[in-house]
């Protein structure tokens, strides 16, 4: 385990620890799904739906499900389209019970995001951390990564989003250029107790993403893949809580 564990903690802004872990239901469909959040239980109070659920049918019905068993809901659609439509369909989004949700896109399709958010947090997209230079690269960017991630997150906060998606590798610089005052949720994490293989390039570890600046991790495939999915989910609840722990502990 990474030994900056043990350092000094964190200052928790508010959130709860135990928020501070969001688990992608990436599942076929719904009734995969609502096993899956059953199987974990009280492990975790925080879930991710996105567009594999959305494709599947009873992507609302399942949101309904996890609010009304206390848990809170990450709508990650990564909003792309004009922005008249954009905005129409975050305004959907508002009034559901739904805490996050992302939107992926330029200036003018993250402003009718934020002025059709109602009571829901957004979040833009800074760069997916299934991307490396060489991707960026065959997409025709000349910048870097990280250039081009506070790039694209210093104009979202400008605009008025609550926060980015960012890569836990750019988060310290994020934090060092634009401050303490908005979110930063980190996908990507990959616990040193199980390291799988996949199509995640830009990835780090919990407490390497607590400290670089995130303010929450969503963790996928290294929870649901393991074993025991529940030990796993409380195995990371349990390091993030050392990390928040109080000062006088």
């Amino acid at each position: 385990m990474n030994d900056l564990a043990d350092a000094a903690p964190l200052p928790d802004k508010g959130i709860p620890a135990r928020d501070r872990l969001i688990v992608a239901l990436d599942l076929p469909g719904p009734a995969e799904a609502r096993r899956f959040v059953e199987q974990l239980g009280d492990a975790v109070c925080f879930y991710k739906i996105g567009l594999e659920l959305f494709m599947a049918g009873g992507y609302w019905e399942l949101a309904e499900w996890l609010t009304a068993r206390g848990k809170k809901v990450f709508a990650d659609l990564k909003f792309f389209d004009v922005p008249e439509t954009v905005r129409a369909a975050v305004r959907n989004v508002a009034g559901r019970g739904v805490h996050f949700t992302t939107v992926h896109g330029n200036d003018a399709i993250m402003r009718a995001a934020v002025e059709a958010r109602g009571d829901v947090k957004v979040l833009a997209v800074t760069v997916l951390t299934s991307l490396d230079q060489g991707d960026l690269a065959d997409l025709g960017f000349s910048c870097d990564v990280p250039a081009l991630v506070l790039s694209r997150a210093r104009r979202a906060l400008e605009i008025g989003c609550d926060g980015v998606i960012s890569s836990g590798l750019e988060a310290p610089r994020l934090r060092e250029h634009l401050g303490g005052r908005f979110l930063v949720v980190t996908p990507g994490i990959r616990p040193v107790f199980n390291k799988p293989a996949d199509d995640q390039k830009r990835t780090v570890d919990v407490e390497d993403a607590f400290r670089g600046g995130a303010d929450y991790i969503v963790v996928g495939r290294p929870i649901r893949t393991a074993p025991d999915p529940r030990a796993a989910a409380e195995q990371v609840q349990e390091r993030i809580a050392r990390l928040f722990r109080p000062a006088s502990l």
